[in-house]
């Protein structure tokens, strides 16, 4: 007896494998997350300018008051404007950076971290996002330059947001290395606190970096926000008319008696991000 046999149409499957574009693909969903975790939060938005205003014309309006001959002409309020951008993208970068505690504490990361793409696709796509959200706060306050005599010039905008981008990358490589191991969000707002307020306080954003005492004046070298800082400040003071008394206000940052150039101070930014995204990268990649 003949026997026949059927044919039966099977739907193909696409096998989920780790190639570039799912890695592409990866990196690309955890930098949307963060864009909408953020778009989503006004809260959020609103009180992260809200300490930076602070500064900016609170305590730079009293400042100015006690230092009217040294600033000559430049107003104090201008000189503290590159030091609050900073402070913007510091902050914002390190609430992104805590995001991972969070995840991991509620479970989040567990499903992250088996996905079939690499891991450092996830730390890559997580530091793009907290930069882009960095970047985009600091535009915000970026739209105050005016009332601090800053003007809105079109290269100097474009300058201005390609340094932020820079210091927001690495700062939230930063942030994302020091989660990487943390299991609680109580001890990463710990550890953060001794180091997010040395760094912004050392960098110069609120007082200048000349005729500091021998100890200080090494702890802002060692400061990789005080490179950030001063780039962002001399862009803006190209672009603004200085006083015959503002030439301590406007000094370039030294080792010893050689100013660094602004490429070369961007490019110490560049390098402390690239080795902290790696080293976070290998945390990451260790077996849980």
């Amino acid at each position: 007896m003949a026997t026949g046999t059927a044919t039966l149409d099977v739907v193909p499957v696409t096998e989920a494998r780790a190639s570039w574009g799912d890695a592409l693909r990866a990196v690309r969903v955890v930098w949307k997350r963060e864009l909408i975790r953020w778009s989503r939060n006004r809260t959020r938005i609103l009180t992260t300018l809200v300490q930076p205003v602070l500064f900016l014309f609170v305590l730079g309006s009293g400042l100015a008051s006690l230092l009217p001959r040294q600033g000559g002409g430049l107003d104090f309020r201008t000189f503290m404007f590159p030091g609050v951008l900073a402070m913007v993208v510091l902050f914002t970068s390190i609430f992104s950076a805590v995001s991972i505690v969070w995840d991991r504490e509620f479970g989040f990361m567990r499903e992250m971290m088996v996905a079939p793409v690499p891991r450092s696709a996830l730390v890559i796509g997580k530091c793009l996002g907290g930069a882009t959200v960095a970047t985009i706060q600091g535009t915000i306050l970026l739209s105050l330059a005016g009332l601090v005599h800053v003007p809105y010039n079109p290269l100097l905008i474009v300058t201005l947001l390609a340094e932020m981008a820079l210091t927001a990358f690495t700062l939230t490589s930063f942030g994302v290395f020091a989660a990487s191991r943390m299991q609680q969000v109580e001890s990463f707002q710990v550890v953060m606190q001794l180091f997010v307020f040395p760094m912004f306080f050392l960098s110069g954003a609120v007082f200048p970096l000349t005729d500091l005492p021998r100890w200080l004046d090494v702890l802002t070298k060692i400061d990789p926000l005080t490179y950030a800082v001063d780039a962002i400040r001399r862009a803006i003071l190209s672009h603004v008319a200085l006083g015959p008394g503002s030439s301590n206000l406007a000094h370039p940052l030294t080792w010893g008696h050689w100013a660094l150039p602004t490429g070369f101070e961007l490019g110490i930014v560049a390098v402390v991000g690239l080795a902290l995204i790696g080293g976070a990268i290998a945390q990451f990649s260790r077996a849980e």
